[in-house]
């Protein structure tokens, strides 16, 4: 009984002992997970805050590269105003060698006849000015067409304000939009069609320009955008600028005695240009007092003044105009908007006489004119009437030659 007994009391020491090492056992594995636990906890928040510091560096990174950004954008913009302000002084002084010296062929040929061709005031009878007017008339008398009628009219649209201007590149089919009277930017569309479809101009790619255009009497030539600045009531800006690089490549000044615009009708155009077969063309009033529209040939490399001519075309109900191979023609209206017509022209090499220039009338549309743009490669003219796009197939005929 004795060795059973024992037994009993072995077996059940045996028990209570294995009991306390295994719970012995579990609290120490509950330690560690804990301990883990809070390991984990510990890596999980030193991972936080390192990528809050992360993103916190990485905003001032691109805080600061913005800044220089915007610091480097603004020392090219002084930059490019200091080498305007450089060639200020030279253009003025070439535009008033231009003003004030003879016209070319002035001394042989001082104001147009309206019945045949040139005729000298003064003949010296030397061979070598002779020569020297052929010379100059030969360059400025290539082409030989004149309009003789409206062929046909498609109004493509409205859109944008009243007044405003749009036209196309003669050599690509890019559309460009002028919206307003002023402003900094303007819209571009791939062609024609392509503005077609557009509801609205806001849709389309926008061109920001480094300064203020004034008046819509911009023009497009060769990829590159010729439009007027006004700085003060005497000083007005022609600025030329790449339509494909998006940076502007020169400006002139053009000084005018006074604040006046160049057509009666339209108060804000301030002056206007021209591209067509022979180049760059510049309509514009002298002073306010100035009766009729000037003319004044530039070159569309330098912006330099080549020549100067006083049109005889009053700006009294004029409501815009446009050049056609070296002739003018100046399309008028009434205070009360009619029907337009063309009823004056000038044309720059004395080809046209007062009988061939005929009084074309334009359909009779919406409103009046704020701009019309000639497209040289498609004889037609660009129209913008009271918030219409308007197209003008053109029908040509040959000058006369007298």
């Amino acid at each position: 009984m004795k060795p059973v007994f024992v037994l009993l009391v072995s077996t059940a020491w045996t028990f209570t002992g294995a009991q306390y090492y295994y719970q012995g056992l579990m609290d120490y594995l509950e330690n560690r997970l804990l301990a883990i636990e809070d390991r984990m906890q510990l890596w999980h928040d030193q991972t936080h805050r390192y990528h809050t510091e992360f993103l916190d560096f990485k905003k001032l990174t691109a805080e600061a590269a913005d800044g220089l950004k915007n610091e480097h954008s603004m020392m090219f913009k002084d930059l490019e105003g200091a080498a305007v302000r450089v060639d200020r002084v030279e253009r003025e002084m070439d535009y008033v060698e231009t003003w004030t010296s003879p016209r070319a062929c002035a001394n042989k040929a001082d104001k147009v006849v309206e019945q045949g061709a040139w005729r000298l005031e003064e003949s010296r009878g030397e061979e070598e000015e002779e020569e020297d007017w052929e010379e100059l008339h030969s360059r400025v008398s290539d082409c030989v067409e004149i309009i003789s009628g409206i062929r046909s009219v498609k109004i493509l649209k409205r859109v944008g304000s009243p007044k405003g201007m749009w036209t196309r590149d003669p050599r690509s089919s890019k559309v460009y939009v002028f919206n307003g009277t002023s402003g900094d930017s303007l819209y571009h569309f791939n062609s024609v069609r392509d503005f077609s479809r557009f509801p609205s101009v806001n849709d389309s790619q926008q061109i920001r320009l480094p300064s203020e255009w004034s008046g819509p009497g911009s023009a497009v030539y060769n990829g590159y955008l010729y439009y007027i600045q006004q700085e003060t009531d005497t000083d007005m800006q022609v600025v030329k600028f790449d339509l494909l690089s998006g940076t502007m490549t020169d400006a002139a000044m053009f000084p005018v005695e006074s604040r006046a615009t160049v057509y009666n009708l339209n108060p804000e155009t301030v002056a206007d240009l021209a591209a067509d077969d022979e180049g760059l063309w510049l309509l514009y009033a002298a002073s306010d007092n100035e009766p009729n529209i000037n003319l004044a040939k530039m070159d569309p490399a330098t912006l330099d003044i080549e020549q100067i001519w006083d049109t005889r075309c009053p700006r009294e109900n004029a409501e815009a105009a446009f050049v056609v191979c070296g002739t003018v023609y100046v399309v008028y209206n009434t205070h009360t908007p009619s029907r337009s017509r063309i009823q004056c022209l000038f044309d720059v090499n004395d080809m046209v006489i007062s009988e061939e220039a005929p009084l074309i009338y334009f359909p009779r549309r919406y409103g009046a004119h704020a701009s019309l743009k000639y497209n040289p490669e498609e004889k037609q003219l660009y129209g913008w009437d009271d918030g219409y796009q308007i197209i003008y197939r053109l029908s040509m005929k040959r000058k006369l030659l007298v």
